[in-house]
């Protein structure tokens, strides 16, 4: 028996047969070509293309009744960079110039994108490599005249187990046959962590070289929950999990009979619990899980496409179609926030000693008004569509936040004045997640609606810890005395002011926090949609009375370990927070 740690995208508890899906391992010849057979070269590779784009039309239409839109959006991306003009601009000028095979060519190429791509320090846009490699690789099969095996036939139930599940591969795989996936590539905002939560399929991805390690005949667990991979368990280890699933599965039935009642205490103080969301087709999974509304749309999906920005219609079909998904629940879309960890093509906005604390969010933004006000026209003209909120990110001073509600203003009275529709009482509110906007939040909470917190940053800039360093990674610390002290002044501040203030981080969605939380104010609880059931079960469980007295002992202690052990025990005694 050996275990292996990895990322836990998708939850729940899998065991069952290893199907070992090995990517072809082609053979790319290199040869050196005459001039006069440069143009036979070329149309070979021409050829190549359009198969592989009729390859993925074909596709589009066998699946589109169990595609999702964000997926039908990846394979229409896939044809873009097919028939990108600069790309087969290039491949051409490289085999004139070396007179080499195209094939060794497309190799060199794509080798050359894919490791631009990965030096950015952006994780969306790293995700975005497998595109490159999934396209690249459908074209090179077709140059050489060979077949790839498909998960569609999967026809017994597995668990597949594979170094990288390539888009197209996860699209068409057997879904039905598929009781789990562990693949040794990729992070939460992979398609393969997409498509296993769209379809309920516990998975663990990043395992580094787990499929190195499997033989066809091994049996394995998948724990979704804790990111964990089990090989070969031995009989106590089955018996320990298959209790483990049988728990889950009744700890999330008993969750969903959640969905259709309101976050209240026992007091009947009602919390909102909303969602965090990144993609249109989140959606779904947001009404299923019973949340209120959306508590952060983050925009920046819309802005990963090379070379081109999304025009003014493009960001408002968006909208419009979160707004009407959500019928008439609140939706709080996030304006830009690039920069940082966060890339955008065609803007190096990273490219800083200190990008963290450089050129990013509201800074970006105010930098380049063309783009903030294409975004800002979109969002008050989708207004029209359902109950849109509008948020700014990373506001540091009163000056910025100014800034942004002038040119929000200006944008209003230009709509009007060309009798274009939009709402004219969209709240408007700012994430406190730099220490200086907590300073003033008294006087930030008299120009706005609203407040969210982002306690990712805020936690890092408050502590001077990168969350991503795991050197320093244990000093991230959510109960640290400080951070307590300053979430407090922020949720005292807002409701001094008469505003609501929610926290759109992921302290929110901790079941361990939440009851502080709830003690310290907050109002509202943005989170994964996954994690609402939860957290509805704790705020359903407990009275404000109770929250306020943990959150006002906590606030007395000095140490962080001690405040993290103290709400642990008090947690566990009162809650039932075994992970399944």
């Amino acid at each position: 028996m050996k275990t292996y740690k990895g990322i836990s995208v998708s939850p729940g508890i899998a065991e069952g047969k290893v199907f070992l899906f090995q990517e072809d391992k082609l053979s790319i010849p290199k040869y050196n070509i005459a001039i006069t057979d440069v143009n036979n070269e070329l149309s070979r590779f021409f050829a190549a293309v359009e198969n592989a784009i009729g390859e993925i039309n074909n596709l589009k239409v066998k699946y589109a009744h169990q595609m999702a839109e964000e997926e039908k959006k990846m394979l229409d991306s896939h044809i873009l960079m097919l028939n990108d003009p600069v790309f087969k601009e290039d491949i051409g000028k490289k085999v004139e110039e070396k007179q080499l095979n195209v094939e060794w060519i497309l190799l060199q190429v794509i080798e050359n994108i894919i490791e631009k791509v990965n030096s950015s320090s952006d994780s969306y846009l790293k995700e975005r490599s497998t595109d490159i490699h999934d396209v690249s690789q459908r074209v090179m099969r077709n140059l050489l005249l060979h077949e790839r095996m498909s998960l569609a036939d999967l026809d017994e139930e597995v668990i597949i187990i594979a170094h990288n599940l390539l888009p197209s591969d996860a699209i068409s795989m057997n879904k039905k046959m598929v009781k789990g996936i562990a693949v040794d590539l990729g992070s939460k905002t992979s398609h393969t962590a997409i498509i296993a939560k769209s379809f309920a399929i516990p998975a663990v991805l990043g395992l580094s070289n787990l499929s190195q390690q499997i033989k066809p005949e091994d049996t394995i667990i998948v724990d979704g929950n804790q990111g964990v991979v089990i090989v070969n368990p031995d009989s106590a280890t089955k018996k320990q999990y298959r209790s483990s699933q049988v728990k889950w599965q009744q700890h999330e039935k008993e969750l969903q009979n959640l969905n259709r009642l309101k976050a209240e205490t026992l007091d009947k103080r009602r919390i909102m619990l909303v969602a965090n969301i990144e993609v249109t087709e989140e959606v779904a999974s947001v009404i299923a899980h019973g949340a209120d509304g959306i508590g952060l749309f983050r925009s920046e999906f819309l802005y990963m496409t090379p070379d081109s920005f999304p025009t003014e219609e493009e960001q408002l079909r968006t909208y419009k179609t979160v707004l009407e998904g959500m019928k008439g629940k609140s939706v709080t879309i996030r304006t830009l926030d690039l920069g940082g960890e966060k890339v955008m093509p065609g803007f190096n906005v990273s490219n800083e000693d200190n990008p963290i604390l450089g050129w990013r969010a509201v800074r970006f933004c105010l930098a380049k008004p063309e783009i903030f006000k294409t975004q800002l026209r979109a969002m008050l003209r989708a207004s029209v569509y359902g109950n849109l909120r509008i948020m700014f990110p990373m506001i540091s001073g009163i000056e910025e936040l100014l800034k942004t509600l002038d040119i929000l203003d200006q944008l209003k009275k230009e709509l009007s004045k060309a009798k274009i529709p939009f709402k004219k009482d969209i709240p408007v509110g700012v994430m406190i997640e730099v220490p200086s906007a907590a300073l003033i939040s008294e006087i930030l909470a008299k120009k706005v609606d609203f407040f969210s917190i982002g306690t990712n940053d805020l936690i890092q800039y408050t502590i001077a810890v990168d969350r991503n360093n795991e050197r320093i990674a244990y000093l991230y610390e959510p109960f640290h005395p400080g951070v307590l002290r300053l979430l407090k002044m922020i949720i005292d501040n807002a409701h001094e002011a008469g505003i609501p203030v929610g926290m759109c981080g992921e302290m929110a969605g901790d079941p361990f926090a939440a009851v502080v939380l709830l003690g310290l104010g907050l109002d509202q609880f943005s989170m994964s949609a996954y994690s609402i059931p939860e957290i509805k079960r704790i705020v359903r469980s407990v009275s404000m009375q109770e929250a306020k007295e943990l959150a006002h002992t906590v606030m007395k202690m000095q140490f962080s370990q001690d405040i993290d052990d103290y709400v642990r025990d008090w947690m566990e005694a009162k809650f039932d927070l075994v992970s399944y």
